[in-house]
């Protein structure tokens, strides 16, 4: 019986529409950030994806700016299974395998230093004390002159009852995108699952993490702060929504 191959890049805009549903201005984020790497290094950067999941961000890297290249680092096994699939045989393209928790991380990327490091939706799985610890890290990985970028969940400490109108809105509008179709978070991995290519990836994903191992959600002060602290010369919030930030670093 021919072996049916898996549809790699069908997985990855699944695993778009997903996030999609949690952030529907998602891409806005993403063209914000390519933005800012042309503004700072130029449309040939040399790039790490950092906690790379599926490579949403070096999908969009790479339609922008033929020339970039990118490695992608994560832990997740079901996830970078997806982006090796959807990217093999791209040359511009490296997956690393690391977690961003062991201290000797670095030493696994190829020879750096990196013009920009880009990451979205991901360090927020890491609490204060290990972020601020990667930031230092990061600082000796992005070259004088790159940039660091990282989008994320960053809401307003200070405006409880703005936050609490925002999310009880935002809520509303995932439930009817999910009364229409719309796959959340547990949806999604019970589909990966079911898929003979990635049920051994999944399996092990969830040995690793668990359900979901939430860390922190610092504020987007915070992150700048930290990141100046950390040893970038500016730091400063270039986009923000209701609920989210994307905050840039010089070296």
């Amino acid at each position: 019986m021919a072996l049916v191959e898996t549809d790699w890049p069908a997985w990855q805009r699944s695993w778009d529409r997903q996030q999609e549903w949690y952030m529907p201005d998602r891409e806005e984020r993403f063209r914000v950030m390519l933005d800012m790497v042309e503004a700072v290094v130029g449309p040939e950067p040399r790039v790490l994806d950092l906690a790379c999941g599926t490579g949403s961000i070096t999908d969009r890297l790479l339609r922008r700016f033929p020339g970039a290249t990118s490695t992608g680092v994560d832990l997740d096994p079901a996830l970078l299974t997806i982006a090796r699939g959807s990217f093999a045989g791209d040359d511009r393209v490296t997956f690393v395998t690391a977690d961003l928790k062991d201290p000797d991380w670095p030493e696994l990327l190829p020879a750096g230093p990196y013009d920009a490091v880009l990451t979205a939706t991901a360090l927020h799985w890491l609490h204060s004390e290990p972020l601020a610890a990667l930031y230092g890290q990061l600082a000796g990985v992005v070259r004088e002159g790159g940039v660091f970028l990282n989008a994320d969940h960053m809401p307003a400490d200070d405006t409880p009852r703005i936050n609490a109108a925002e999310r009880a809105h935002r809520h509303a509008a995932m439930e009817r995108a999910r009364d229409g179709g719309a796959l959340d978070w547990a949806d999604w991995w019970k589909l990966a699952a079911g898929d003979p290519a990635l049920a051994g990836p999944t399996a092990e994903r969830f040995r690793i993490y668990g359900e979901h191992a939430d860390g922190d959600t610092p504020t987007a002060a915070w992150h700048a702060r930290t990141l100046r602290e950390a040893g970038f010369a500016e730091a400063r919030t270039v986009w923000s929504s209701p609920s989210d930030a994307l905050v840039l670093a010089l070296r």
